[in-house]
């Protein structure tokens, strides 16, 4: 999380990245490596919000095919609250049914930890689902040994 906390720039901008990993039928999705969007698409956060170009997704596709992991997830940061912004709703950055996108808090400059954090699932045709509030997060953490 240091790494989305310092492309903020000081808490100037949003940040963000896709999630990669494994992610079997069954049981939990194992987080590998974050590909940031600025890394893909470079103009992605000159607006302060998170501005993904789609066109710029056959690179991720490529990382992928090359580490032989999947997209798990995406995260980006806000200002403020964990909630979904408008512009969050409309234009999802893996816009696929079934894709899950985490928001995190204050920059990500805080605590972030499972119940702490945005948690939203893309269904497709611009409907989203709500799991912040969730009994079980989606999201587990495990250290590394």
């Amino acid at each position: 999380m240091t790494e989305l906390k310092r492309r903020t720039l000081g808490g100037r901008r949003e940040s963000g990245a896709f999630l990669i990993g494994e992610a079997p039928a069954e049981g939990p999705k194992i987080i590998r490596a974050f590909v940031y969007y600025d890394d893909l698409d470079p103009h992605a956060l000159d607006s302060g919000i998170v501005h993904f170009d789609g066109n710029k997704l056959p690179r991720l596709w490529e990382i992928c095919r090359e580490r032989r992991h999947s997209v798990v997830a995406d995260v980006h940061v806000h200002p403020g609250h964990y909630g979904q912004s408008a512009s969050d709703q409309a234009d999802p950055v893996m816009p696929r049914g079934g894709h899950f996108a985490f928001i995190l808090p204050e920059f990500a400059a805080g605590s972030v930890i499972p119940g702490g954090i945005g948690q939203y699932e893309y269904l497709g045709n611009g409907k989203w689902v709500d799991h912040s509030y969730a009994a079980v997060p989606l999201l587990g953490l495990r250290r590394s040994k």
